[in-house]
């Protein structure tokens, strides 16, 4: 399959949320979360001012915009998971992301975002690393997605990550 013919929206495909995982996969979740500051900074290396304010995919956030979700997003799953470690089965928030995209901190430099976003991992990493197998079992209610537990939490963000990256890259490839 040629870069043009990747779903542009879902580069990777979508997020198949599965009930348990070995302690392979989330030992691979965790390592994936980990190297995820890496590469957006690798991506966003190969980027020019312009570049930017120019939508990743037609009709889709520009660059900029994207690096902020990205930021955002993870910093909520940070949050999500110290709640689902300290609480029992807590009600996390959702958020409207696309009127957080809008806001005016959109507007700063997306290497804002990458080191808030770097900085985020190395505190999830250590969360995550140290945490047991019955921990990864504790779980939150996602008013959206239901009971989730943190085990499908990691799962989901290692995904994240690599998703948006996944668009990043492709942008590259395609309109650089």
């Amino acid at each position: 399959m040629t870069v043009d013919q990747i779903d542009p929206s879902y580069p990777i495909g979508r997020f198949a949320r599965r009930d348990t995982y070995t302690a392979a996969e989330r030992a691979e979740h965790i390592a994936r979360i980990a190297a995820q500051p890496s590469r957006l900074t690798a991506v966003l290396d190969g980027l020019e001012e312009p570049d930017f304010d120019a939508p990743y995919r037609p009709g889709g956030w520009t660059v900029r915009q994207l690096v902020h979700h990205m930021a955002d997003s993870h910093l909520n799953a940070f949050v999500r998971v110290k709640l689902g470690l300290t609480e029992e089965h807590p009600t996390i928030k959702p958020y409207d992301q696309d009127a957080w995209a809008a806001l005016a901190d959109t507007a700063l430099s997306p290497h804002v975002s990458v080191a808030l976003f770097a900085a985020t991992h190395i505190r999830l990493y250590s969360v995550l690393a140290s945490m047991t197998p019955e921990q990864f079992s504790r779980t939150i209610m996602h008013p959206e997605n239901g009971a989730m537990s943190l085990d499908q939490v990691a799962a989901m963000y290692a995904w994240h990550g690599d998703h948006h990256l996944a668009q990043l890259e492709r942008y590259l490839a395609v309109y650089r």
